[in-house]
């Protein structure tokens, strides 16, 4: 939900039952707040990093580290091979913390780490990497999606139980199953997704687009085969 939709919300939910007037003025008064908050502590990120704290390391890992293996998880599809990388990615973190500048989101930097460690890993093991995977053919679609409304894929959670939606991802391609882990469960933004696979941003829509068309009747094969 954008952050003028939040304040908005508040205000029609006022403790008093009477809607609070917040002003054009005030959302994006708040929204520059905001965004200066998140650029300093960007900042104090890349500072610590290349100081190489501990203490601040310690923090990224307790902050990110579900993240980081959810999304290691379904890139590889394997559990062992998600852990060893989860490690490899934060000594790389701790090696290379000074390239971090903080010009972008710590999480973008993050997940790019991670991203390019399994390409790396499938080229070692004479595996297809990422952007070798073929995708569906088809003429590409723009998702922009709507922050103040239900996405697909969050429709389909409510409908659905977890399992399964987790168990229909993993049956995808892995570069569609990737655009939607990143942009429905970490919730970047397509600018973000399209930095973090270095993809154009109609390649990053366009995977969105047939990974939401291809995970539905995903899951409800699976529930008819389990009889869920």
């Amino acid at each position: 939900m954008e952050f003028s939709s939040v304040l908005k919300k508040l205000g029609r939910d006022s403790v008093f039952g009477e809607g609070v007037y917040v002003s054009e003025g005030e959302m994006s008064s708040a929204a520059v707040q905001l965004a200066e908050a998140t650029r300093q502590e960007n900042l104090a990120v890349a500072e610590g990093l290349r100081r190489h704290d501990p203490k601040l390391l310690d923090e990224l890992i307790v902050r990110y580290q579900h993240r980081l293996l959810r999304y290691l998880l379904y890139l590889t599809g394997n559990r062992e091979q998600a852990e060893d990388l989860f490690q490899e990615v934060w000594m790389r973190v701790l090696l290379r913390g000074a390239q971090y500048n903080g010009a972008a989101r710590f999480d973008t930097w993050l997940f790019t780490i991670a991203r390019n460690l399994v390409i790396d890993l499938r080229r070692k093991r004479q595996m297809a990497s990422l952007e070798e995977l073929t995708e569906a053919g088809g003429m590409e679609r723009s998702l922009d999606t709507v922050s103040t409304e239900k996405s697909p894929f969050e429709q389909l959670q409510r409908l659905e139980s977890g399992q399964l939606v987790a168990e229909a991802l993993l049956e995808l391609e892995p570069l569609h199953r990737e655009a939607i882990v990143l942009r429905f469960q970490e919730e970047m933004t397509l600018e973000e997704i399209s930095q973090v696979t270095m993809a154009p941003l109609s390649t990053v829509k366009s995977r969105l687009y047939r990974g939401l068309a291809a995970l539905r009747p995903r899951v409800a094969a699976l529930k008819e085969r389990s009889g869920r």
